[in-house]
């Protein structure tokens, strides 16, 4: 799908959050399980900076992303920083919790929480913990496998192995270098787009096909 995106801002305190307007499509995961490279997947250039430092990301990152022919944000990719690395400082994980918990908490426009796991990797705690936080302050939520053409043959064992372990219903395998579910995954955040404009009583997204 052809979007057109720009860099908007990075918050590291709740004051710096954009004004709440179009709906929001959260990116959360441990450090190095591969955010930008499928945020940038979706946008279909490169907006959002990868890197093969765990932890890089210490800000929530916010992306305007609107269709074709709109001449305003239909939505936003919200990056937030990657969890369960060991190097970060401690005192920059304890700032997290400061603009992290009240982004998912209190965040009126967000509309979809994207849960990446990476698929080579057995379920984690930190990941499980994620869900059932989420699952807890009633966000909508989707497991994304992410790096899923390495898997080969075990892909399907190995979401079975997720999904069964991190409690999800449903997990997308996903590559940023083959395109598996990308389509798949836009459509999913299309639907939650239209949804959140629904209940917002706001401009409709272009309808999921299918």
């Amino acid at each position: 799908m052809k979007v057109h995106t720009r860099f908007l801002l990075s918050a590291l305190d709740e004051r710096h959050f954009p004004a709440a307007s179009s709906p929001e499509i959260a990116f959360l995961g441990r450090s190095n399980v591969g955010k930008s490279s499928l945020i940038n997947s979706l946008a279909g250039v490169k907006i959002a900076k990868t890197s093969n430092t765990p932890g890089r990301t210490q800000a929530i990152n916010f992306f305007e992303v609107r269709w074709p022919g709109h001449p305003k944000p239909d939505l936003l990719f919200v990056d937030l920083p990657g969890y369960g690395y060991a190097r970060v400082p401690r005192e920059i994980t304890n700032r997290w919790q400061g603009f992290v918990d009240p982004y998912l908490t209190n965040r009126s426009t967000l509309a979809l929480c994207l849960c990446l796991v990476d698929a080579n990797v057995p379920p984690q705690k930190s990941d499980a913990q994620l869900i059932e936080f989420l699952q807890h302050v009633d966000r909508p939520l989707l497991v994304v496998a992410t790096k899923a053409d390495k898997v080969g043959s075990r892909l399907q064992s190995a979401l079975e192995k997720l999904r069964q372990g991190l409690g999800a219903d449903k997990i997308l395998p996903f590559s940023s270098k083959s395109g598996m579910g990308r389509d798949e995954l836009w459509k999913l955040i299309r639907m939650a787009v239209e949804r959140s404009d629904e209940e917002s009583g706001g401009p409709e997204a272009p309808r999921a096909a299918g």
